[in-house]
């Protein structure tokens, strides 16, 4: 597993992380860290997904964040590299948010992300 030395930043907030960890307590899965990718789609070309998972991918970079994990694979990497994983709570609802400086656009949804 890398140890994210040598490979580009992603960062956790506090308050993700803590989001993460009570996702994971409320599915009964205290252990479980969070993955965090990007794909192919999405009005804007690129969409962000987040899933529970129990443990890391060995060529995932894997970021300590308070309680637990997150997880990000090499791929989805290269299009995070530099972002943060933040929670949001609006009277709209509330959801994991990325500040990505690679996005040069993306769509009102906040999951759908374009690179140049």
């Amino acid at each position: 597993m890398p140890d994210g030395s040598d490979l580009p930043s992603f960062r956790v907030t506090p308050r993700a992380a803590a989001q993460v960890a009570e996702i994971a307590r409320r599915e009964g899965r205290p252990a479980a860290g969070l993955r965090v990718s990007v794909s192919a789609g999405g009005c804007s070309g690129f969409q962000y997904g987040f899933a529970l998972e129990d443990q890391a991918a060995p060529d995932d970079l894997v970021v300590a964040a308070g309680e637990t994990r997150v997880f990000v694979d090499p791929v989805s990497l290269d299009l995070l590299a530099g972002a943060e994983l933040d929670w949001n709570e609006a009277l709209i609802g509330a959801h994991f948010t990325i500040r990505n400086p690679q996005a040069v656009s993306g769509c009102g949804c906040g999951v759908s992300f374009a690179v140049a």
